[in-house]
C-alpha cells in the first residue's frame, strides 16, 4: 500500500452532501465522492464509467486551514413582468440558499494500490478535464497535483502527520488540526459514499472518524 497526496485550497470550496429542492449545503471538508469526480475528470472517466477501483481507495482529509462557512441567496426566474400588450405575465420565481467554504485549505490523503495511486498522481498533473472544488464555479487557487504527493510505501496517518502544514501564514498555524478518516467502524455517517459510477444519482453512506492531531510541521526553506 502507499498513499497520494491531492492539495485543495481556493478562494471557495463546496462539497454538498444532501442537498434538496431550495438549499445547497456543504460539508465542513471534501467529500469522499467529491473527491472521486475530481479524480475522474484528471482522468479523463466519462460519467457512466465503473468507479470500483476509486471507491476502495481509503480516504483521509487534514483540515489545514477550516475556512469559514458563508451563504449565497440565488433567485431564479423573472417573476411578475410586462408585455408590450401590457398583459402582466407571471414565471415562478426560484429562490435557493447556497453554502460555500471560502479560505479554506486542506490535504487529502488517498491510501491504496501503487499501480492506481501512480496513475492518478500523473493524471492529476495533466487533468484530461477541468478540475473544481466542488463545484464548476470554484476551481482550485493552486495545483491539485503535488510534487512530491505520491508517497510509496507509507501508510494514510504516517503521511498526514508528517506533511508540511499547506497554510502560507505561519501565524495562523493552530496548535492542532482536524483529520476526518473512512473508518468501517467509525461512530458518524456521511452520505458521500463513491456511487457505482456518476451515471446514478446514488446516495451511499460511509462511516468515518475524526480525530485532532498536533499541528504538522512547517515546510523547510527552499523545499
Amino acid at each position: 500500500m502507499s498513499v497520494l497526496l491531492l492539495r485543495l485550497s481556493g478562494p471557495f470550496q463546496s462539497w454538498g452532501v444532501q442537498s434538496r429542492f431550495g438549499v445547497r449545503d456543504t460539508g465542513l471538508e471534501p467529500s469522499k465522492s467529491g473527491v472521486a469526480g475530481l479524480l475522474c475528470a484528471a482522468l479523463g472517466r466519462p460519467r457512466h464509467a465503473p468507479l470500483g477501483d476509486i471507491a476502495a481507495l481509503t480516504m483521509g482529509v487534514r483540515a489545514d486551514q477550516e475556512g469559514r462557512l458563508l451563504r449565497d441567496y440565488h433567485t431564479a426566474g423573472k417573476g411578475g413582468f410586462l408585455r408590450a400588450s401590457g398583459h402582466i405575465e407571471r414565471e415562478d420565481l426560484i429562490v435557493s440558499s447556497r453554502y460555500y467554504l471560502a479560505d479554506a485549505r486542506f490535504l487529502v490523503a488517498l491510501e491504496g494500490e501503487d499501480s492506481l495511486l501512480q496513475r492518478l498522481h500523473d493524471a492529476l498533473r495533466s487533468p484530461v478535464w477541468p478540475l473544481y472544488l466542488g463545484r464548476k464555479a470554484f476551481p482550485p487557487g493552486e495545483p491539485v497535483w503535488l510534487p512530491d504527493g505520491y508517497r510509496p510505501g507509507e501508510h494514510l496517518m504516517e503521511a498526514l502527520e508528517r506533511y508540511p502544514w499547506l497554510g502560507t501564514d505561519e501565524r495562523r498555524r493552530p496548535a492542532q488540526v482536524r483529520v476526518v478518516i473512512d473508518d468501517p467502524q467509525g461512530p458518524e455517517v456521511r452520505p458521500d459514499a463513491v456511487p457505482p459510477s456518476f451515471a446514478e444519482r446514488t446516495f451511499l453512506p460511509r462511516r468515518v472518524s475524526t480525530r485532532y492531531i498536533p499541528a504538522p510541521p512547517l515546510r523547510e526553506a527552499g523545499t
